[in-house]
């Protein structure tokens, strides 16, 4: 797993995305991490020292893994770029079928009449 600055980041998860628009997915995940070990985190807690927390960031496409660490101050800026992405690349998404209530329920009431005369 290759640990990215935010930015090499941004860009090669957009390549990912692009590299799986006709076939493929991509898993995203966010994790609170301290980045430090377990013995370490308790010793600071012992001490009274504040343990800044971050945001472990992962992304792969099945072949390739890229990961990223986001702290508080870059969190505001990483996701309003994050969101952009995501917008720019939701296009392969296939658009739902809505149908309205009222409808909806009238064809189930016509199909439901319709049933119970049949059936007499």
């Amino acid at each position: 797993m290759v640990q990215l600055q935010l930015d090499p980041f941004l860009s090669e998860l957009t390549s990912m995305f692009e590299r799986s628009t006709e076939k493929g997915s991509v898993w995203v995940t966010l994790k609170r991490s301290s980045l430090k070990s377990k013995v370490q985190r308790n010793k600071l807690a012992a001490d009274g020292e504040a343990i800044e927390c971050r945001c472990l960031i992962r992304a792969t496409d099945g072949k390739k893994t890229i990961s990223a660490s986001v702290g508080a101050k870059d969190h505001q800026r990483f996701q309003a770029s994050y969101a952009l992405i995501l917008k720019a690349h939701m296009t392969a998404l296939k658009k739902r079928e809505r149908k309205d209530k009222k409808k909806s329920a009238e064809v189930d009431k016509r199909e439901g009449t319709s049933k119970r005369t049949k059936k007499s």
